[in-house]
């Protein structure tokens, strides 16, 4: 029996409790949230979390921090704009990309190792 056919039919029964599979309808509705909630807390939770911090590391770069921008180019930033930044990745080499290409501050992780 598909959805369609037992949720029409549960309808049809108006609150009546004379099916046996009545208490697997609820059963079932119990299950399908149940796989929500664990979907949301070990999927869709620490991505939201994740997100938030590469977004606070983008918003707080400044002047002489050294990124890895998304291409994998590793540049120190010269100079920082609203929607974009400039990033020296050689001597006397710069280019500019946007904020949203840059992923991580490598400087941080050479120092930690």
């Amino acid at each position: 029996m598909d959805l369609l056919t037992f949720l029409t039919f549960s309808l049809l029964q108006g609150g009546e409790t004379q099916n046996p599979n009545a208490g697997n309808a609820w059963q079932m509705w119990v299950m399908l949230i149940l796989i929500f909630v664990v979907m949301w807390f070990f999927m869709i939770r620490p991505q939201r979390k994740q997100q938030k911090e590469l977004q606070k590391f983008r918003e707080g770069l400044k002047k002489g921090d050294k990124v890895v921008t998304v291409g994998g180019i590793y540049g120190t930033v010269v100079e920082v704009k609203e929607r974009s930044l400039l990033l020296e990745v050689d001597s006397n080499v710069k280019i500019r990309v946007d904020k949203n290409s840059v992923v991580k501050d490598f400087s941080e992780a050479a120092q930690q190792q």
